[in-house]
Order: C-alpha cells, then structure tokens, then sequence
C-alpha cells in the first residue's frame, strides 16, 4: 500500500514539474525572441509601416477592458448573487439559467466572433459596423460566465453561519450580503474578474470579426481597431515583422503576468481585511 501512494506521489511530482518546465520554455522562448526586437519606435504613438507601432493596439485593449468589465461584471455579479443568495432552489428557472451559463461558456470564441460580425457588425439598424463597440459588446457575452461562475462559487464558499449570526442580530437580508457576504467573497469574485480580463487580452478571433483590425489609433470608440492579440497575429500572418511579433508577444505575456500577480496581491490583501 505504501508503494502505491509513492508511485502516486512521484506521478503527481512528475505532471507538476512537466507542467512549470512547459510554462517556463514557451515564456522563455518568447522573451529570448522579442526582447531583443523591443524598441522605443514600437510605442511610438501613430503607427507606420516602418515602426509597426504597438501602442495604438494597447491603447485599444486597455479601453476594451475597462468598458467590457463596466457592463459585464455587475450583471455577472448581480446574478451570481441570485444564483446563490435569493433564488429558490426547488425553481425550475434555476437549472435553465445554469444551463445557459454552462453553455456560453463552452462556446468557442469563433462562434462568438461569428454571431458579432453578424448581430452587431452588419445589422444595418445598430449601425455599429467594425468598431469597438462592436468588438465590446461581443467579448461582454464572452466573459459573462465567467464572472458568474467565479461569483458564485465565491459565495457558496462562505460559510452559512455568518449569514445567520448577522441576520439573528436584526441585520437584513441585503445588508447581510453587502457588509458580511461581500467582503469574505471578494477575492474569489475578484480572481474570476481578472480570469476575464485574462480571457479580454488573449481574443483575437472574436474582435478581428468585430473590432476588425485597423492599425491606426482609436479617434472614437465607433473606430475599428486593433488589440494587442490581434496585432501580433497581423504581424506574423504578413510574415515581414515576425521580429516585431515576437515583441509583441513578450509584452503581451507581461501584461498577463502582471496582471496574475496583481490578482494574487489583490486576493491576499482583500482576504486579509487589508492588514
């Protein structure tokens, strides 16, 4: 019995190790390959065909986050709240929102990028057409589930006495969830948050049948544009600046990864009542 849970244990070792060495080549492949093709003329702020400029697609990808996260968070929130706090669990409504919530989730981002391009991108009465709004709108469907699922798996996670000890001291039931629930789930609603903006920063299939891919800096948010992702995949599908593609990805890892640890801290710091 005994040399059954070593060879157990050396089976765990051995996938966790493969997996970290796995991790740790294809980011260092990639920083050997673009770090030395970084340059100042890359984040030049207009972009040419000479400095195939990155910042235009980052300024585009940092709007994108931050408007897909202002629509797509409180309705994933709002109803993850739902899910857990209010709803009636003998419903028959409650396993068909779960249902759908599964099933966005497993739905491939082309097939997104496809209902985009045909809903919002050629519907002659939204008149949105290539444009950030366009290229919004589909990845807040995207990551919808995502923040639902994350909200209430945060909120089953805490414990029911907390809400009963509040509720027994005359708090009520909205107040309960705001001062006692919220605070302890903050962190795992939050790590879902940033697994969306991790999902937002890596598409590309989606937004270059929405956003389109326009090189040019964003003068609106009806532009077209470009994010990060889909730069990258400009540059290497033209097959004259894989160098500049390479940069590209290395700072696009740096963006993931600064993004990881901020999600670490954040979750820390939240769970910890900022002490």
């Amino acid at each position: 019995m005994e040399s059954k849970f070593s060879f157990t244990r050396l089976l765990v070792w051995a996938a966790g190790i493969f997996t970290l060495s796995m991790l740790l080549f294809i980011v260092g492949f990639i920083l050997v390959k673009g770090i030395p093709a970084l340059n100042l003329d890359m984040f030049a702020w207009n972009y040419t065909t000479d400095n195939v400029s990155m910042m235009p697609a980052i300024v585009s990808t940092l709007v994108i986050i931050a408007i897909a996260l202002l629509i797509a968070v409180p309705i994933g929130v709002f109803t993850g709240f739902y899910l857990v706090e209010y709803a009636d669990r003998n419903s028959k409504f409650l396993p068909v929102l779960r249902l759908a919530t599964d099933t966005l989730a497993a739905v491939p981002s082309i097939v997104y990028g496809l209902f985009g391009m045909l809903f919002f991108v050629s519907n002659k009465r939204l008149g949105l057409g290539y444009s950030h709004w366009a290229g919004i709108f589909t990845i807040t469907i995207m990551i919808l589930p995502v923040v639902i699922s994350s909200t209430e798996e945060a909120l089953r996670s805490v414990n029911d006495n907390l809400r009963m000890g509040s509720l027994a001291l005359g708090a009520g039931k909205l107040r309960t969830i705001f001062t006692v629930v919220l605070p302890v789930a903050m962190p795992g609603i939050l790590s879902g948050v940033i697994l969306a903006i991790g999902r937002i920063v890596g598409e590309s299939a989606a937004l270059i049948y929405t956003l389109g891919s326009s090189s040019q800096m964003m003068d609106s948010l009806s532009s077209s544009g470009r994010t990060l992702a889909v730069h990258m995949y400009m540059l290497s599908q033209e097959g004259l600046h894989v160098q500049e593609a390479y940069a590209t990805a290395t700072v696009l890892i740096l963006i993931v990864l600064i993004i990881n640890w901020l999600s670490t801290f954040l979750s820390r710091k939240l769970g910890t009542g900022g002490k």
